[in-house]
C-alpha cells in the first residue's frame, strides 16, 4: 500500500474479464522485461540477446508475467522514446482484494504540479485468470515535448570491471536481473562478487584501501554498501549523505537506495547541486547491485582525517528506516565500538514552528472550530497537532475507523509529517487530524493521541491501523482502551520480507496458506504449530512475536472487527498522495497542503451531489434493493447491490432448527468450497454468518441474503443498516441514534451538527445584504421556538 496516490476511494472494484479495448489478445507475446542498467548477455554469434524484446513498442495484447514486469517494460520504452513514467490509478477485486489492474502513466500526467501538463498517455495491465498481465488499454499521444533528460537516459557501463561470465539465455529469462560476476576480494577472484568487510584491508594511514565503486559491485546488505561508498568516499575527499530510496507497492520493502555527495541539492548555502551519487538496487536473492553511479563532483575535493564517530546522523537515519522504525525509544550511538543510548533529538526545524503558528492564527479568524496545539519541553516547542473545524466534524461522523498514517518513515524524510485519516459514507478518505512528529518515544506518541482525543470531543474509535511499532502499541493501549490496534500492511510485508528471506519456497507457501486460508483459530493455531515443528523454527523470536500479536494482524482474526472494509493485507493509500509528504519543503508546505485538503472535499462534496441527486439503477424487482437504494450512497449501494446479485448463485439449506433458532448451510452452485454457515433468530430478526461481512465492513453478505430470501423478509431490519453508510449520515444521531453512544459522544455530535449547519448558512447569508436581511429573520424567528 505501496501507497497508491493515484486512487480516491478505499472502495475495491472488481474488474470485467471482458474490455471493448482488448480486441488484439487472441495471441498473447509473454514479454520478460528486463530493468535499466541490465547487463545484456552476448550470444555465440555476437547478438545481444533480449534486444528484440527491449526494442518492442507497447500494443493491446501484450503480455507479462507480472505487473512488476510490465512496469518495467514500459519505463525502458518511455526511456527510449524521451519521457519518463509513474504509477498510477490501481483496481482490486472485491472477492479477495487482489490487485486486478494497474495503470502506468506519464509523469506529466495530472495538475497537481506545476510541471504536470495533464499528459494523457498511459498503458493499462489487467490480471487475467491464467496469472498473465495484458495490456487492454493504451495512449502513446503525448501533449509536451519528448526528449531525454536527467537520469532517464540508459547508464553507461563503467570502465573496469571485470568481465561477465555469460550465462545462458535460458537463465537470463528466468531472472530479471544479472548479477556482475568476478568481484576481486584480496587479490583473489571471488566466485559472488559480493563485498565482504572483514576482509577489507587497510593502508598506512590507517584508512581501509576500498577499490573503487562500478556498476554491478554487489554487497551482502544496503548498509554494507553504505559504510563502503562512506570509506571510498573519505578516501577520495567527500562527504556522503542518504539520498532517495523506492519502496515496492506491492509489500513496501525498500527496492533501491541512493547514496549521495554531500553537496548535492541547494538547500543548504554550503550544497553547490553535486552530482555524484551511487544507486544501490536489490537482487532477487537478497543482495544489493550496484546499478547506476556517477563519479564526477562539481567542486574541489579534500581527504578527510579518519572519522572516529562511526554513527553519524545519516548513519542513524538509515538504520531507522532499514528497521522500519521498529526502535522506537531510544537509538544506540557507536563510538569507538561501545555502544551509549541517548534519547532521539527533534526532526523539525525550527523555522517551522512560526510559520505553522502564523497559518494556525490566520486559520482561527476564518474559522471557529480551528485547534491546534503545540508540546513544550523545557521551554522548546515540540510535535504540533491541528485540526480544522470540518475535520473534528467529520471525526463525529466517521471517527470510528482511524489510520494513524506515518509514511513519512517509508522515505527519507525531512520533516516527520502524520495524519489522522477516517473513511466516509463514500469510502472516501477524510483528514481527521494532522501532525509533525518530535521523535518517535512513547511520550510523543502518548502526548498526540491525547491531544487528538480531547481535539475532537472525546469520540473514541473501535478501530485504529497503525505502525507496529511498540511505542505506538503502547500508547494505543493506554490512551484508546478497548480499541482494536491492526498493524499496517507495509510494515508486515517488509518484515516478512527480511525474516524469511533465507527460508526455502515451501515454507513460504505454507506460511501464506497459513495466515490466508485459515477459516478457524484452531485450525490457524494447528497449521502455524505444526509449520514450526516441520522446520524447526521454535527459536526464532520474530515468529513468536507475530504469534504472539496475530490477533492485529492474521486476517481470520480481524474479520470480526470492523474495518469499515479497508482491505487486510494491503496498504491504504496517502490522504494527500505525492502533495505533501516528508519531503515538502517548508516555503511549499502550507500551499500544497491547503492544496490537497481542498482537493479532496472536493471529490467528496460531487460524491454528495451525486447520491443526493442522481438515481442508481435497479438490477432486480426486489423490495430490499430498492429500499437500500433509497438509503445507502452511490459507493456502498454498488456494494449492497453486487451481494444480492451474487446471492442468486447460492443455495441454503437448513440444518438445525431449535425454538426461534435456525442455521442453514449456504454454499454457491457448483462449489463445496465456498459455503458458510448462517444462524437466525426470530426474536429480534437478528442473524450472523461465518463469512463476518457485516462485522468488518457494515454491510450484509450474500449468504445472508439469501437466508432472507428463503425466510421471506423484504426489507433489512434496521440494525443491519449503519447510519454511517447513508446518504445523510450527517444526521444519522437525529435519524434514530445509535446504541452504545455515550451521551458526551452524542452532545459533541450535536455540536458540531449544528456547527457545520450554521457555518454553511452564515456562509450563504453574507453573500449579499438581502440574503443577510433574510437569513437574520428567519434565524430570529426559528429561536423564538428554541426558547
Amino acid at each position: 500500500m505501496e501507497i497508491d496516490s493515484g486512487s480516491s476511494h478505499f472502495t475495491d472494484f472488481r474488474s470485467s474479464d471482458s474490455n471493448p479495448n482488448s480486441g488484439g489478445c487472441m495471441n498473447p507475446m509473454v514479454v520478460n522485461a528486463f530493468p535499466v542498467g541490465i547487463v545484456h548477455v552476448i550470444s555465440s554469434s555476437g547478438n545481444v540477446e533480449g534486444e528484440g524484446e527491449l526494442r518492442m513498442e507497447p500494443s493491446v495484447g501484450l503480455e507479462f508475467d507480472s505487473a512488476d514486469e510490465a512496469r518495467e517494460f514500459y519505463g525502458l520504452y518511455a526511456m527510449r522514446v524521451g519521457f519518463k513514467i509513474r504509477t498510477g490509478q490501481l483496481y482490486r477485486s472485491r472477492r479477495d482484494g487482489s490487485v486486478s489492474s494497474r495503470r502506468f502513466v506519464c509523469s506529466k500526467e495530472g495538475f497537481q504540479l506545476n510541471s504536470r501538463t495533464g499528459c494523457p498517455a498511459f498503458i493499462r495491465v489487467q490480471r487475467r485468470d491464467s496469472g498473465k498481465w495484458v495490456i487492454d488499454q493504451i495512449q502513446k499521444d503525448h501533449n509536451h515535448e519528448l526528449g531525454l533528460e536527467g537520469e532517464s537516459s540508459s547508464p553507461v557501463l563503467q570502465q573496469g570491471p571485470p568481465p561477465v561470465v555469460a550465462k545462458s539465455l535460458v537463465e537470463v529469462l528466468r531472472r530479471p536481473k544479472v548479477k556482475m560476476l568476478g568481484q576481486v576480494d584480496n587479490g583473489v577472484l571471488s566466485p559472488s562478487s559480493i563485498i565482504n568487510f572483514k576482509k577489507q584491508k587497510q593502508s598506512g594511514d590507517g584508512r581501509q584501501s576500498t577499490a573503487e565503486p562500478y556498476t554491478g559491485l554487489e554487497f551482502n546488505t544496503a548498509n554494507e554498501a553504505y559504510e563502503y561508498y562512506q570509506v571510498y568516499a573519505e578516501s577520495v575527499g567527500f562527504r556522503v549523505r542518504i539520498g532517495q530510496l523506492f519502496r515496492s507497492k506491492n509489500d513496501g520493502s525498500i527496492t533501491s537506495r541512493r547514496f549521495v555527495c554531500s553537496k548535492e541539492g541547494f538547500q543548504h548555502p554550503s550544497r553547490v547541486g553535486c552530482g555524484a551519487f551511487m544507486r544501490i538496487k536489490r537482487t532477487d536473492s537478497g543482495s544489493w547491485m550496484v546499478d547506476r553511479l556517477n563519479k564526477d563532483h562539481n567542486h574541489d575535493l579534500e581527504v578527510q582525517t579518519v572519522c572516529q564517530k562511526k554513527f553519524s546522523t545519516a548513519s542513524k537515519k538509515f538504520i531507522e528506516e532499514e528497521t522500519n522504525g521498529m526502535v522506537s525509544v531510544d537509538l544506540g550511538e557507536m563510538n569507538n565500538s561501545k555502544i551509549t543510548k541517548r534519547s532521539r533529538e527533534n526532526k523539525i526545524g525550527t523555522d517551522w514552528y512560526p510559520v505553522l503558528l502564523d497559518y494556525f492564527q490566520t486559520k482561527q479568524v476564518e474559522d471557529t472550530g480551528f485547534f491546534y496545539s503545540v508540546e513544550v519541553d523545557n521551554g522548546s516547542c515540540r510535535s504540533v497537532f491541528w485540526a480544522d473545524g470540518r475535520s473534528r466534524y467529520s471525526c463525529s461522523q466517521f471517527g470510528d475507523v482511524i489510520i494513524f498514517d506515518t509514511s513519512y518513515r517509508k522515505s527519507n524524510y525531512e520533516v516527520p509529517f502524520a495524519t489522522f485519516i477516517g473513511v466516509n459514507h463514500h469510502k472516501q478518505p477524510v483528514l481527521l487530524g494532522s501532525a509533525l512528529i518530535a521523535n518517535e518515544s512513547k511520550e510523543c506518541f502518548t502526548w498526540l493521541f491525547q491531544t487528538w482525543f480531547k481535539a475532537m470531543s472525546w469520540c473514541r474509535p473501535k478501530s485504529i491501523i497503525a505502525d507496529q511499532d511498540i511505542a505506538i502499541q503502547q500508547t494505543i493501549t493506554e490512551v484508546f482502551p478497548g480499541t482494536h490496534h491492526r498493524f499496517s500492511s507495509w510494515q508486515i510485508r517488509a518484515k516478512e520480507r527480511e525474516n524469511l528471506r533465507s527460508m526455502p519456497i515451501e515454507f513460504r507457501y505454507e506460511y501464506e496458506k497459513c495466515i490466508y486460508e485459515s477459516q478457524t483459530t484452531v485450525e490457524f493455531n494447528t497449521t502455524w504449530n505444526s509449520l514450526i515443528n516441520k522446520y524447526s523454527l521454535k527459536g526464532n523470536v520474530w515468529l513468536q512475536h507475530m504469534y504472539d500479536k496475530r490477533e492485529s494482524w492474521v486476517p481470520l482474526y480481524l474479520r470480526g472487527k470492523f474495518f469499515a472494509g479497508i482491505p487486510i493485507g494491503e496498504s491504504v493509500e496517502s490522504f494527500f498522495g505525492t502533495q505533501v509528504n516528508g519531503q515538502t519543503s517548508l516555503r511549499e508546505f502550507i500551499s500544497r497542503y491547503e492544496q490537497g485538503l481542498e482537493q479532496r472535499r472536493e471529490e467528496e462534496r460531487k460524491e454528495d451531489f451525486n447520491s443526493f441527486n442522481l438515481q442508481a439503477f435497479s438490477q432486480t424487482k426486489e423490495a430490499i434493493e430498492e429500499q437500500c437504494k433509497r438509503l445507502y450512497t452511490f459507493t456502498i449501494f454498488k456494494i449492497f447491490q453486487d451481494e444480492l446479485l451474487q446471492s442468486y448463485s447460492y443455495i441454503g439449506i437448513k440444518t438445525y432448527e431449535e425454538g426461534t433458532i435456525c442455521r442453514y448451510l449456504v454454499r454457491r452452485s457448483g462449489s463445496e468450497n465456498d459455503k458458510h454457515a448462517v444462524t437466525f433468530s426470530a426474536v429480534n430478526l437478528s442473524v450472523n454468518c461465518s463469512c463476518q461481512m457485516f462485522e468488518f465492513e457494515g454491510v450484509l453478505c450474500r449468504h445472508v441474503l439469501k437466508v432472507f430470501k428463503l425466510l421471506s423478509i423484504r426489507e433489512l431490519p434496521s440494525q443491519y443498516i449503519l447510519p454511517r453508510w447513508l446518504r445523510n449520515a450527517e444526521y444519522r444521531i437525529l435519524c434514530g441514534g445509535e446504541s452504545g453512544v455515550s451521551s458526551q459522544e452524542l452532545k459533541a455530535f450535536m455540536v458540531w451538527s449544528l456547527r457545520e449547519t450554521a457555518c454553511k448558512y452564515v456562509e450563504c447569508g453574507t453573500s449579499s445584504v438581502e440574503k443577510y436581511k433574510l437569513a437574520h429573520e428567519i434565524m430570529r424567528e426559528g429561536g423564538k421556538k428554541l426558547y
